[in-house]
């Protein structure tokens, strides 16, 4: 990792962002903006070496756990239901290791305006592999860039944007899941004991830093023929350059593989977003998962795309069908 990049860009930001996200919140809609400066702060400070590849029960993702929480203390968002913070913390035994882990999920809640008890959830795992106990390696951190730092810089973008925009009808929880590397073991702790009712949408984001198959201005969403929910999307991205396509890899059961899952197998219309070449994608898991490899833009286009075709299902124009169970 290059760490005079990361030094210039959270200089940048500190510089003029700080000035720009204070009166964002009090400006119109008109001025509520997804740019690279903010996405490149989140990405950079996120996927530095300083987080020693945020995994699990480490001392890196707890850095990366203060970050988020911060960050959501600075936008302005609320707590979750009885929590006293932004950390929902609990405890589980790695079914590798088999030593008991203590951790938290990291949710920010925007409440609705006219639609509160109806819940949009807007999602990615924090965590991700540590460090690697290879021998000889010039480089052993998996920083993670990709999977999924790019997600919860989506995450933190859009926690920001629709806190400016000041306009969601309904309520929209913004959470960074840990321990999805493990088995979902964060979005599947959360969904225990919710109210399934009032959840509306699950919208998650992985790995969105990479020009798909499709080509540029375009990502896949899994599980899109289990509701109507990529349809909607779909509609509303229509003039905008920007278009949504089913995952093509159907292959590797990928709606079953992100934290989405957690919440579709209770029966929420919950998808997960992704632009990454999955079959060819030679950094995925591995130390290289550097910023560097990631292209910003495409991931700022992406967390744009993803406010503009989730919009309707935030406002509460539309509601997605229930997700479709059977793991085809």
């Amino acid at each position: 990792m290059n760490k005079i990049n990361l030094l210039f860009v959270l200089f940048a930001v500190s510089f003029f962002s700080c000035k720009e996200n204070t009166n964002a919140q009090k400006t119109n809609n008109n001025q509520a903006v997804i740019d690279t400066v903010i996405v490149k702060k989140h990405l950079y400070t996120l996927a530095s070496d300083e987080m020693e590849g945020r995994k699990t029960g480490t001392a890196g993702i707890e850095k990366a756990a203060v970050y988020i929480e911060n960050e959501f203390k600075r936008i302005g968002l609320k707590t979750y239901d009885t929590l006293s913070d932004y950390r929902q913390t609990f405890t589980f035994t790695d079914r590798r290791s088999k030593k008991e882990l203590t951790t938290s999920n990291i949710i920010g809640v925007l409440e609705g305006k006219t639609k509160k008890d109806e819940i949009v959830v807007v999602s990615a795992h924090y965590d991700h592999l540590g460090i690697s106990k290879k021998e000889g390696q010039l480089d052993s951190i998996y920083n993670g860039a990709n999977d999924d730092a790019s997600g919860v810089t989506g995450v933190l973008a859009l926690a920001e944007y629709f806190k400016a925009k000041d306009n969601n009808e309904r309520t929209i929880l913004f959470v960074a899941f840990t321990a999805e590397e493990m088995g979902l073991i964060g979005s599947t702790h959360f969904g225990k004991g919710i109210d399934v009712s009032k959840f509306i949408a699950g919208i998650n984001l992985e790995m969105i830093g990479k020009t798909p198959s499709f080509g540029p201005n375009t990502a896949w969403l899994t599980g899109f023929e289990r509701s109507d929910f990529g349809k909607i999307v779909q509609k509303n991205l229509e003039g905008s350059g920007y278009t949504l396509h089913p995952d093509p890899y159907k292959k590797f059961n990928l709606f079953f593989r992100s934290d989405n899952a957690s919440l579709a197998r209770l029966g929420v219309p919950s998808h997960t977003f992704s632009t990454s070449p999955i079959d060819t994608d030679t950094d995925y898991h591995n130390v290289s998962d550097e910023v560097e490899t990631l292209d910003v833009a495409v991931v700022t286009e992406t967390i744009k795309a993803v406010a503009k075709g989730t919009a309707s299902i935030i406002s509460g124009k539309d509601t997605p069908t229930r997700v479709v169970l059977e793991e085809k």
